[in-house]
Formats: C-alpha cells, sequence, structure tokens
C-alpha cells in the first residue's frame, strides 16, 4: 500500500516559512549556496594584480570620498559628534546602501544571467537571486569591520553594537525578496534593469547617510518616511555610533520591511517562475 500523508503535516509544512516557496532551498542547499557564493567572490577578481584585496579597497576607497566631501569639502557636522565620530556616522549608513545597490544592481539580472542553471536540478534558480546578495554582503563586512574597529579606537563604541546582527539579517531578508521579484519580473520587462539606477541615485539622495531626519525641512521629511531604505540607516547609526536603541515602532517597521518581502517574494518567485522562465 502506498504511503500517504496527513493533510494536516501537509499545510503545517507550507506554512512554514523555510519549508515552502523558493525560500527553502536556503536549508536544503545551503552548503551548494555557500561554495557558489564563495567561488563567485573569488572569480570576480581572477587575473587582477591586487586580486581579494580589492574586495576591501573598492569600499574603502568610496567610504574615503564620501568621507572628505562632507568633511573637508562642505565642512558638514553633526551637533555632539566629533568629527570621527561623524566620520563613522557617515560609515554606518553608507555601507548598507552600497551593500544593498550591489545586491539589487547584480540581483535583478540573475536569472537572465544564469541561463545556463534554468534545468538544473543540483543547483536550483531560486538562489541565483539569492547568491547577487550574499556577494555583497563583503562590501558590507568591510564597512562595518572599519566602523566597529574605528569606534573602538576612539573609545565610542557602545553596547548597543548588539544589536547589529538582528538589523543586518532583517536587511539582508528584504533584499532577497525585493531581488526575487525583480529578477523575475525583469524577464518581462528588461526596463527594470534600466529603471533601477536612476531609482538607487534617488535612494542615496533621500536617505539620512550623512545627516539626521530631524535636520530635514519639515515639508520634505516625508520622503525619509516614505523611503524604506531610511529606517535601516537610522537604525545602523544609532546601534553603531549614536549608542541607542531603535524604538519600538521602528523595530516593527524594521521587522516588517525584512520579514514581508522576504516571504512575497519566495511565494512569488516559486509560483511564478514556471510561467515567467519560458520567456528567456
Amino acid at each position: 500500500m502506498a504511503a500517504t500523508t496527513h493533510p494536516h503535516r501537509r499545510s503545517r509544512a507550507a506554512l512554514h516559512p523555510l519549508r515552502s516557496g523558493s525560500a527553502r532551498y536556503l536549508v536544503t542547499h545551503r552548503s551548494l549556496l555557500w561554495r557558489t557564493t564563495r567561488n563567485e567572490l573569488q572569480a570576480r577578481y581572477a587575473g587582477s594584480h591586487l586580486g581579494r584585496i580589492w574586495v576591501l579597497l573598492a569600499p574603502l576607497l568610496l567610504l574615503v570620498v564620501y568621507s572628505v566631501t562632507y568633511v573637508a569639502i562642505f565642512h558638514t557636522k553633526i551637533a555632539g559628534l566629533t568629527t570621527w565620530e561623524y566620520v563613522f556616522f557617515i560609515f554606518s549608513g553608507l555601507v548598507p546602501y552600497l551593500m544593498a545597490a550591489e545586491a539589487l544592481a547584480n540581483g535583478v539580472v540573475a536569472v537572465l544571467s544564469n541561463k545556463s542553471v534554468l534545468n538544473n536540478t543540483v543547483f536550483p534558480i531560486d538562489l541565483t537571486p539569492v547568491k547577487s546578495v550574499l556577494v555583497a554582503q563583503a562590501t558590507m563586512i568591510v564597512g562595518l569591520v572599519v566602523t566597529v574597529i574605528g569606534s573602538a579606537l576612539v573609545g565610542d563604541l557602545h553596547w548597543t553594537v548588539v544589536f547589529l546582527p538582528v538589523i543586518w539579517t532583517l536587511q539582508m531578508l528584504g533584499l532577497i525578496g525585493i531581488v526575487w521579484f525583480i529578477s523575475l519580473l525583469n524577464i518581462l520587462f528588461r526596463d527594470i534593469q534600466n529603471f533601477l539606477t536612476p531609482v538607487l541615485m534617488i535612494i542615496l539622495i533621500i536617505s539620512p547617510y550623512a545627516y539626521t531626519p530631524d535636520s530635514v525641512p519639515t515639508s520634505l521629511r516625508l520622503l525619509i518616511y516614505l523611503n524604506p531604505f531610511a529606517y535601516f540607516v537610522v537604525a545602523y547609526q544609532q546601534v553603531l555610533v549614536l549608542g541607542l536603541s531603535p524604538g519600538p515602532l521602528h523595530w516593527v517597521a524594521l521587522l516588517l520591511l525584512g520579514i514581508v518581502p522576504f516571504l512575497a517574494g519566495s511565494w512569488f518567485f516559486a509560483t511564478a517562475k514556471r510561467v515567467i522562465i519560458d520567456y528567456v
């Protein structure tokens, strides 16, 4: 007699976020995902003279340029922060943006750029957008290490740094969910990958990485509140530089911005890929 699966067990498995949708591959294929992510990082700088040093050098150069621009050229300053504290304030807000911009820019073309794995039963196509997000974490790691070590050296490292892994994880989950959406939709609407560039620039401009939301005129402050990324920028700055914990409503916003896109993107990719991938 053929074995049968209890309907309640099936329903519980379907409702579990890591047992249904594309998210299940993050568990079942985690070792393979890690290996391919590591290989892509190695291949990115293969043949260059500096090699893996670029993983460290590229984000540091950008961070130095932005810091010099605001501190030495614009003479921008935030009340209550020393020059070095302000530099790390910029770092803690800009690094998450650089990571997110890299993840989205590579994630939007992840499916189109990996047509060879469409019918691959070993490496599910669902993981190619995820890999883009994971590769971008190299930038995040470098920037955060610089910020944490720098803050410690100037005697400004706060206990609130313990919240960093939670905020970081929520941002990654949200980005994975977004790239699950846009990587598939980009197959049907190729303009998405071109539209993403100005969108990322707008997000950079209205993200308070070099200023505080309170310093923005009231008439324009709504732009910051409507920017989902701003909630993460402020959270990083609070726990890394200001020694503050995000408030209750701020935590709710972070949880929603991380978990909702992740679950929705997981369901969408698993459901729509059977139809949309036929257009590749």
